[in-house]
């Protein structure tokens, strides 16, 4: 496998899997208008983070762990529910002041990375969106632990390109719309929040049953 090619298709394929606007999309964006661009962009890292585990997992190909995860899916599920109606909710109860205090503390950047690191790691179903992704990559050969690593690199890489185009580059424009859009913006997030962990809720209830 041609190691540059090998980069570019798992950065390609870590940029299309965060693209999509989601629960955490919604995270960086409100994090964003809220504290800054770096608390959105961590928010994002903490996400980045999370696919490249799985994708390591879907790399090694550790069967014993991939059932183990896919047993636990439905759990696993309902505690990302949880956190995301938590966020959802602390975000519309956030009075105008709270909102304008908007520098990102020492302590608010390790909180963004591990709530945005725990909710994509509550969706193991993504584990086999990579275990078919890498098997297309590979080929029919078994990659080599250079080439599984470039992947999961490749992965976390374009990941992570995607969440400092949305911090940095998003943030630029909502800023544009002044305290009382910006507030509005962080609403209607908190709102899109519930729904989505209400939605999610129903989804794996729904195939649980």
């Amino acid at each position: 496998m041609q190691s540059s090619y090998l980069f570019v298709e798992a950065a390609l394929i870590g940029l299309a899997i965060a693209a999509p606007v989601g629960p955490v999309g919604l995270l960086c964006i409100e994090r964003t208008l809220r504290q800054g661009a770096a608390t959105g962009f961590v928010t994002g890292l903490g996400a980045a983070t999370a696919d490249a585990i799985y994708a390591a997992i879907g790399a090694a190909g550790l069967g014993t762990l991939i059932a183990l995860l896919t047993r636990l899916a439905t759990p696993l599920a309902l505690a990302g529910c949880v956190l995301l109606l938590y966020l959802g909710i602390a975000t519309l109860r956030r009075d105008a002041a709270s909102h304008a205090a908007r520098a990102a503390s020492v302590h608010s950047l390790p909180r963004a990375y591990s709530s945005a690191l725990a909710l994509t790691l509550t969706n193991p179903m993504t584990i086999l969106s990579f275990i078919a992704i890498f098997a297309g990559l590979a080929g029919a050969r078994t990659p080599s632990l250079a080439d599984s690593m470039l992947m999961v690199v490749g992965v976390f890489a374009g990941s992570a390109l995607w969440w400092l185009l949305l911090a940095y580059g998003g943030g630029r424009l909502l800023s544009q719309l002044g305290a009382r859009g910006q507030l509005l913006v962080d609403k209607a997030c908190g709102v899109l929040l519930i729904g989505f962990a209400l939605l999610l809720a129903w989804r794996t209830l729904a195939g649980w049953h």
